[in-house]
C-alpha cells in the first residue's frame, strides 16, 4: 500500500504545555485510521495539524510526497467533519452538500450528479430538500459526511463526529461509516475516545497518551497484544496482575508459575500479565489453574459478568468485648453518662487529645430529656509506655464515669505478597451500642481503629471486608472475633453460565490466553 500521509517528528505546544511530543505516524491509501485516547491526549490537535487548522512547532506533515506545512487548510486535499457538523441552517440538504462545489464554480449538471450520488450513498434520497434544522442528529451527520465527500478529497478527517448521537444510533452509524469508507475508497482518519468505535470501524488504531503514541496496530493486535498496562486498560476489560517472567514461555504471578507463549523478556524480569475476562473458563473447584469465590454476578444481556476473588487480602483479627450496659446515673443532676474501655497504639500516645479520648471511649452524657450534655472534664495521665491507665469523664454537675485505657505495642500484620500492612485493636462495646449502629461495618472499623497501608509508599489502603459471626440484633455479652481485610485478588470473568454469588469455583485458561507486557516507564 502507498503511504498517503507521513507525520514526521511533530511537536506542538500551547504556552508551557507540550501537547504533542515528537509524533511520527504513517497513514496509507484507503485506510481507516482511528486516533484513540482520553481527553487531553493530543489526538484532536494531531488531526487539526493534518487538516491545516494548526501549525506544528516542529516536524513535518508529508502528503503524497509533498511537505504541506505551508499549504493552507483550504488548499489541502482533505475535508473535515466536526463534532457538531457545522451545517448551514439557512440551506436545505441539497444546498448544504452542493456548497463546496458551487464555491469551486463547477457546472450545474456536474454538481447535481455529484450531490445526488452522495445523497444516495448516505441514504437521504427522501430528504433532498429538507430543512437541515428539521433533521435528526444521525441525518445531520450524514449530510455533513456527504458535504465533505462530495469534494472528493483524498482524506476525510472526522473529529469525534459520533459523540453527539445516542447509543443505538452511534452503533448504526459506526457500521455505516465503515461501509461508506469502503464504497468511496478514500482514507478516513477518525478521532474518538470510545474504544468500541475504534474496534468496530478501524483498519489501524493509534492509541495516544499525554501527547505521545503508545501503540499502533490493527484492532486484533491492540486488543490481543496490548503493549503495556495503559493500552490494555484502554482497550476492553482487562485483568492485570503483577508478575515475573521466569524465562521465555513461563511467567509467575500469585506465587504460581504458568505457561505462556510470550518471548523476548529477560529472565526474572518484572512484568504485567493481562488475561481478558472472556478468556477465563469457569470449571469445578480444584479442576482449573486456580480456585476462587464468586463475589458478585451481574447480568449483561448476552453474558454474566462475574467477579471472582482468587486470593484473600491482608487481614487482621481482633476481639470485640461485649459488656453489660454501664450507664451511670446521677439522680440529683438528672443526668446519665457512659463510656467504654479502649485499646490504643503506643505510637499514638504523644498526640493524644481530649477529643480523641472521648471519641475512642465513645463517651457521652445526657439528661432525662435525652438531650446531650457536655463533657467538661476529661482526666487521664497516659504515659508513653505500655500499660493500663485510668481515665475519668465528668460533666459540670459532677456526673462522672471512669474507664481503662490499655496502651499496647502496635501489632502490625505485614503481607509482603500483597505489599500491604494492616493493624487493628481489641475493643469494648455494649450490646446496645452494637444494636443501635446504623452502619455496623463502618463503626467496627472505627471502634477497632483498623487501618491498612501500602508497604512501598505508605499510602492508605481501604479496609474492604469486615467479617464477624454474630447476630447484631440479638447480641449478648461475650467476646467475639472480628476480622478486617483489604481487597484480595479479584478477576473479572465473562460467562454464559449462571453462577451464584458465594459459589466456590475453579478458573481455567490456555497458555495463549495469557499476555505478558513490559512494565510502563513512569
Amino acid at each position: 500500500m502507498k503511504k498517503l500521509i507521513q507525520v514526521k517528528n511533530v511537536t506542538k505546544t500551547f504556552g508551557s504545555q507540550v501537547v504533542l511530543k515528537d509524533i511520527s505516524l504513517d497513514i496509507y491509501e484507503n485506510e481507516f485510521v482511528t486516533l484513540l485516547g482520553p481527553s487531553g491526549c493530543g489526538k484532536t490537535t494531531l488531526l487539526r495539524i493534518i487538516a491545516g487548522f494548526l501549525d506544528a512547532d516542529e516536524g513535518h506533515v508529508i502528503m503524497d510526497g509533498e511537505d504541506i506545512a505551508n499549504t493552507p487548510a483550504y488548499k489541502r486535499d482533505v475535508n473535515t467533519v466536526f463534532q457538531h457538523y457545522a451545517l448551514f441552517p439557512h440551506l436545505d440538504v441539497y444546498e448544504n452538500i452542493a456548497f463546496g462545489l458551487k464555491i469551486k464554480k463547477q457546472p450545474k449538471d456536474i454538481i447535481d450528479q455529484k450531490v445526488r450520488r452522495m445523497v444516495s450513498l448516505v441514504g437521504l434520497e427522501d430528504f433532498l430538500h429538507r430543512d437541515v434544522t428539521k433533521l435528526s442528529g444521525g441525518q445531520q451527520q450524514r449530510v455533513a459526511i456527504a458535504r465533505a465527500l462530495v469534494n472528493e478529497p483524498k482524506v476525510l478527517l472526522l473529529d469525534e463526529s459520533l459523540s453527539a448521537l445516542d447509543k443505538n444510533l452511534r452503533k448504526e452509524m459506526q457500521l455505516e461509516l465503515k461501509q461508506i469508507q469502503k464504497e468511496v475508497g478514500i482514507t478516513f482518519v477518525f478521532v474518538t475516545h470510545d474504544q468500541e468505535e475504534a474496534l468496530t470501524m478501524s483498519d489501524k488504531i493509534v492509541i495516544m497518551k499525554d501527547g505521545e503514541i503508545e501503540q499502533i496496530g490493527t484492532p486484533l493486535e491492540v486488543y490481543n497484544e496490548p503493549i503495556n498496562e495503559y493500552c490494555a486498560r484502554f482497550i476492553g476489560d482487562s485483568n492485570i496482575i503483577e508478575g515475573n517472567m521466569i524465562r521465555d514461555g513461563l511467567v509467575r504471578f500469585d506465587d504460581v508459575e504458568y505457561e505462556c507463549v510470550d518471548k523476548g523478556f529477560k529472565d526474572n524480569e518484572p512484568v504485567d500479565v493481562v488475561i481478558r475476562p472472556e478468556d477465563i473458563d469457569i470449571v469445578p473447584r480444584n479442576q482449573g489453574k486456580m480456585n476462587g469465590e464468586v463475589k458478585s454476578v451481574l447480568f449483561k444481556g448476552v453474558h454474566y459478568e462475574v467477579i471472582v476473588e482468587t486470593s484473600s487480602g491482608t487481614s487482621k483479627t481482633v476481639t470485640m468485648h461485649v459488656t453489660k450496659e454501664h450507664d451511670i446515673t446521677n439522680e440529683s443532676a438528672h443526668e446519665k453518662i457512659s463510656a467504654s474501655n479502649f485499646y490504643m497504639d503506643l505510637e499514638d500516645v504523644p498526640n493524644l487529645t481530649d477529643s480523641e479520648v472521648i471519641t475512642r471511649a465513645n463517651a457521652q452524657a445526657w439528661n432525662e430529656d435525652n438531650e446531650d450534655v457536655s463533657l467538661s472534664k476529661v482526666t487521664y495521665n497516659v504515659k508513653n509506655e505500655v500499660g493500663t491507665y485510668d481515665c475519668t469523664f465528668a460533666t459540670d454537675k459532677g456526673t462522672e464515669i471512669s474507664i481503662k485505657i490499655f496502651v499496647v505495642k502496635p501489632n502490625v500484620i505485614e503481607d509482603q505478597s500483597n505489599e500491604e500492612g494492616i493493624q487493628a485493636f481489641d475493643f469494648y462495646r455494649t450490646a446496645d451500642e452494637i444494636k443501635e449502629s446504623m452502619a455496623l461495618d463502618t463503626d467496627l472499623i472505627l471502634w477497632a481503629d483498623a487501618a491498612a497501608w501500602n508497604l512501598e509508599d505508605d499510602s492508605r489502603v481501604e479496609i474492604w471486608d469486615v467479617k464477624y459471626d454474630f447476630d447484631d440484633e440479638n447480641i449478648v455479652e461475650g467476646d467475639y472475633p472480628i476480622t478486617f481485610s483489604t481487597q484480595g485478588r479479584e478477576l473479572k470473568v465473562e460467562t454464559t453460565d449462571k453462577i451464584e454469588e458465594g459459589e466456590r469455583i475453579g478458573l481455567n485458561w490456555n497458555p495463549e490466553d495469557i499476555h505478558v507486557m513490559r512494565k510502563m516507564v513512569v
